[in-house]
């Protein structure tokens, strides 16, 4: 084995690398697959309507998820609960998969996955078959949202990671506009045609998605040098055709061992962060998808037509990729930690805003600030959380401490279902900014910094 293929030098290779279009073309490939993941994400807000005009989440239509009638949930509330529990199982139970097989196979693996159980879901004629195949979809979504984060972390070098993650959100939240779009174009009778397509144009990008290499720090980490060696060497060869020749790497980053198992997660120094984010996700999002995946609902609740909301929404969604876009100026250039706390911070506050007004150009201007900051929180995080631990066991940490907000987004559809029966979108909103709060405390006060260093300087 050469010193130039072991896996701190490999790192150091990566990292050197200036900016150059293969290496981005690489992290829109990947992007691409977010883009249909959040498109199934997202469609959540925009089919339920007309999903509920055909009557799917009464009583008898919806069998064994009726039981949650008694909380006040036996209608939408139960569509973002299956979705949301499979993406819980998705991320704790799977998460590890990439660890062992690889980026690249379970990259592609997951998505099938998706795309099949979506568009079975799609022919469902019952709120159970629904229901049923949403959660079989989210275990899919669960493990291709981490294995997304791990890929990408791993790819760019290191003083372009604010910007990549920026960037492969701006196109992942592309399909936000184009969903809330179909959904309003095609009317809510319509709902099965909206999910079909998300499904069908998943197919397109699992082909594009063949020209990705695996990770070479996931290959030397395991011990596959040659073949880390000649991804690195054809990276390299490209990069170089483009830029000119390559600066020297710096110094190695001397790498732990480790036992690759759970109980690393546990173990100094990743025992606290593990808490620390494990934490943060279960709050983070009552936030995120308290506003996200509710929006046309919280709009009825304000007196508007199931029309119009979708109207209105379809105008909010279009911010989603332009958060990304303005976050990426500073992404790179202020710590994720503190990011990340301001984003909470607005979208508490715009949040309670949108709450208190009645008109439409007040409720579309603070719709929009929400959405920005929630945006801007999501590219923080899921950088961060990436680079808080190694690569051997990076997806396995990463599947773990955001499994905790796919379980509280599994509640968030009960939780604000229940705040918005007892008090009103007020209710929602004062609920989504007690969570914020904890969020700036738990990542303001005990979060690490992670600016400019390599993921190996990091997790050391």
């Amino acid at each position: 084995m050469s010193a130039s293929t072991t896996a701190g030098a490999i790192a150091a290779r990566l990292d050197r690398l200036p900016r150059a279009r293969h290496v981005w073309w690489l992290i829109t490939l990947i992007s691409l697959g977010a883009c249909f993941e959040l498109y199934d994400l997202f469609l959540t807000a925009y089919v339920v309507p007309g999903m509920a005009r055909h009557g799917l989440f009464t009583r008898e239509s919806l069998g064994i998820f009726g039981v949650l009638e008694p909380l006040h949930v036996a209608g939408p509330g139960t569509f973002v609960f299956a979705l949301f529990a499979g993406l819980f199982v998705g991320t704790i139970a799977f998460g590890w998969v990439a660890d062992a097989y690889g980026r690249r196979f379970v990259f592609t693996f997951s998505l099938l996955w998706y795309s099949a159980a979506t568009l079975i879901m799609a022919f469902q004629t019952t709120g159970f078959g629904v229901d049923l195949w949403r959660f079989i979809a989210g275990i899919g979504i669960g493990v291709e949202l981490v294995t997304i984060d791990t890929y990408v972390s791993e790819l760019i070098p290191r003083n372009e990671r604010g910007q990549a993650f920026a960037f492969s959100q701006f196109v992942g939240f592309c399909a936000v506009p184009l969903v809330a779009f179909l959904a309003w174009a095609l009317g809510p009778d319509n709902w099965r045609w909206v999910v079909g397509i998300g499904a069908a144009g998943a197919l397109v990008v699992w082909w594009l998605r063949r020209e990705l290499p695996e990770s070479p720090r996931w290959l030397a980490r395991h011990g596959r040098y040659s073949e880390a060696e000649a991804i690195m060497a054809d990276i390299e060869a490209k990069v170089s055709a483009e830029t000119g020749p390559l600066p020297a790497p710096q110094a190695v980053t001397a790498l732990e061992e480790g036992s690759n198992s759970f109980a690393e997660l546990w173990q100094p120094p990743y025992a606290k962060r593990t808490v620390l984010l494990s934490v943060f996700n279960f709050f983070q999002t009552f936030g995120y998808y308290g506003f996200a995946a509710w929006v046309p609902t919280l709009l009825i609740a304000k007196g508007i037509t199931v029309t119009t909301s979708l109207a209105y929404a379809f105008v909010i969604a279009i911010a989603n990729p332009i958060g990304p876009l303005l976050g990426a100026l500073i992404a790179d250039r202020m710590e994720r930690k503190w990011q990340i706390c301001l984003a909470a911070l607005g979208i508490a506050v715009f949040g309670l805003a949108f709450a208190s007004q009645s008109g439409a150009a007040a409720l579309i201007a603070c719709g929009v600030l929400v959405t920005l900051c929630n945006n801007w929180l999501s590219f923080a995080f899921h950088n961060y959380q990436a680079e808080l631990f190694p690569t051997r066991i990076r997806s396995r940490a990463v599947g773990f401490v955001y499994a905790w907000s796919r379980l509280s987004a599994a509640l968030s559809g009960l939780a604000i279902a229940m705040f918005l029966g007892l008090g009103g979108v007020m209710a929602v909103f004062a609920f989504i900014a007690a969570a914020m709060a904890i969020v700036v405390v738990i990542i303001g006060g005990f979060g690490p910094r992670t600016r400019g260093l390599a993921l190996e300087a990091i997790s050391s």
